[in-house]
Parts: C-alpha cells; structure tokens; sequence
C-alpha cells in the first residue's frame, strides 16, 4: 500500500511542478500582495483552468503526503520481536533430556 502511495506521490510532484511552470508569470514580485489587479486573490478571484488544476493537484499531493504518514507511522507500530516465535526458541523442560546417570563406584 505504501509503495503504491509513494510512487502516486512522486507523479503528483511532477504535475505539480508541470502545472506550476504553464501558468503565466505575473513579474510584479511582491506587489501581486498590494492589490493590484494581477494579485494572488484579485478583483476577479482565482480564476482559469490551470490555477483549478494546480489547486486540485496540490490538494491531492497534501491528502496523499498525509495517507503516506499514517500507514509509515502504523507499519513502524509493528515490531519485529513480535513475529518471532518463542516457544521453537527455547527448549523447555520436556524437551531437555534427562540427566545422565553415572554409576557410584565405592572407593577402596
């Protein structure tokens, strides 16, 4: 599940970056925050096709970052001691062979 996430995230990145790059450049720097009419949220608001894509695109990209980091977060609940079984790793007293008798030879 994680490995199909991730590589969802990395084709999300690019059309992202894809997307980002197609738009038209406004070259106003920071005065798109003035309110001029070419700002971020202007008289017209945010309009066109590819600011919805990019919008949409970039909502996608934060809901599958944060699906990637739960099921990382749950995969590392798992430990790996859990999986090993016990009961083949340490004989217990069934299993022991008995102890071996040794003969008592009366000294002289």
């Amino acid at each position: 599940m994680t490995s199909t996430l991730l590589i969802v995230q990395f084709v999300l990145a690019a059309f992202v970056v894809i997307a980002v790059l197609l738009q038209k450049s406004s070259s106003i720097g920071l005065g798109a925050y003035s309110g001029s009419n070419n700002s971020l949220f202007g008289a017209k608001g945010p309009g066109g096709f590819l600011t919805k894509i990019t919008m949409t695109l970039g909502l996608l990209f934060i809901i599958n970052t944060l699906a990637l980091g739960y099921f990382y977060n749950q995969q590392k609940l798992d430990s790996v001691v859990d999986g090993v079984k016990t009961e083949s790793l340490i004989p217990s007293k069934a299993d022991a062979p008995a102890a071996p008798v040794v003969p008592v030879v009366p000294a002289k």
